[in-house]
């Protein structure tokens, strides 16, 4: 889980794991919460079920979740990082929400819950930080949390959608190219689109997939102009350290006079994936 490129990534939590760290969290979901909470639609999630959200980070689904359960249901929710458990748990209380709620502090590749326990789980952001064995590990878990005939859904972010103008058109991509060469977190946010089959061969059914792609125009607003300059920062670090294209270099100050960001034609866009499959009836 812990690869060695994540302190180049910054923005780490307790856990070391890159842009895990509240502000940056909380600040991605800000820019994108529109599109975000398209896909959790999408996930199936209906009154009066007990939800799993399984990687809550700081709580920012945790509402929207509760108005989709009503006070019929029930949320469960764990965390790697315990400091980001814990200001989920403090939000939980200063929110009021409509059902009970309990967060704890705990990884997806042991969770601590009895088989069958949920109705669905909603997993976002998360898997991005597994290699491919322990993407099946926290799969595995997830389908004997959930009971037969319940929902897994997997949200993540499609690193090969990113881009940004005015720039070389390629400057992402070939980033993400160089540092997704090695095993690392880089490799990982490129697997997006490969989610069906992971949940396949986890031996979920009626799984399907949906991509889609955000974008951020000019005049971006102060959400995505927080979160978007210090991610490309962080990435720009990292490219021009590979020796890549010192165009990288007017993303690298998130204050710099002639950030693309803050051109007339300014864009940036990433992709969300959501993937969903149903826990079988029997066990394989």
């Amino acid at each position: 889980m812990l690869t060695k490129d994540h302190k180049d990534w910054g923005y780490t939590s307790s856990t070391g794991l890159g842009f895990t760290h509240h502000t940056i969290v909380d600040a991605h979901f800000r820019a994108c919460e529109e599109p975000y909470l398209h896909l959790l639609g999408q996930a199936g999630i209906r009154v009066g079920q007990h939800v799993l959200d399984a990687g809550c980070g700081t709580g920012d689904f945790l509402p929207h979740l509760a108005a989709l359960v009503g006070d019929q249901g029930r949320i469960s929710a764990v965390d790697l990082a315990e400091e980001n458990a814990a200001l989920a748990t403090d939000r939980a209380k200063a929110w009021r929400l409509p059902c009970p709620t309990d967060i704890r502090t705990a990884s997806l590749l042991n969770l601590p819950y009895p088989d069958n326990t949920f109705d669905i789980a909603w997993c976002a952001n998360t898997v991005q930080y597994l290699d491919d064995h322990e993407l099946a590990s926290a799969l595995a878990e997830l389908r004997r949390v959930v009971r037969p005939g319940g929902t897994i859904a997997i949200k993540d972010l499609d690193a090969h959608l990113i881009t940004a103008r005015p720039a070389d058109p390629y400057l992402f991509v070939d980033f993400f190219r160089t540092a997704g060469a090695q095993p690392g977190y880089a490799r990982q946010l490129l697997r997006s689109r490969e989610l069906y089959r992971h949940l396949k061969r986890a031996h979920l059914t009626d799984v399907r997939q949906q991509t889609l792609l955000i974008e951020h125009h000019a005049p971006l607003t102060p959400a995505a102009q927080d979160f978007y300059k210090a991610a490309c920062a962080q990435l720009a670090g990292q490219a021009l350290a590979l020796g890549l294209s010192g165009a990288w270099q007017r993303f690298a100050d998130p204050a710099g006079s002639a950030h693309p960001l803050d051109d007339p034609d300014g864009y940036i866009s990433e992709g969300n994936v959501l993937a969903v499959g149903t826990v079988p009836a029997t066990r394989p």
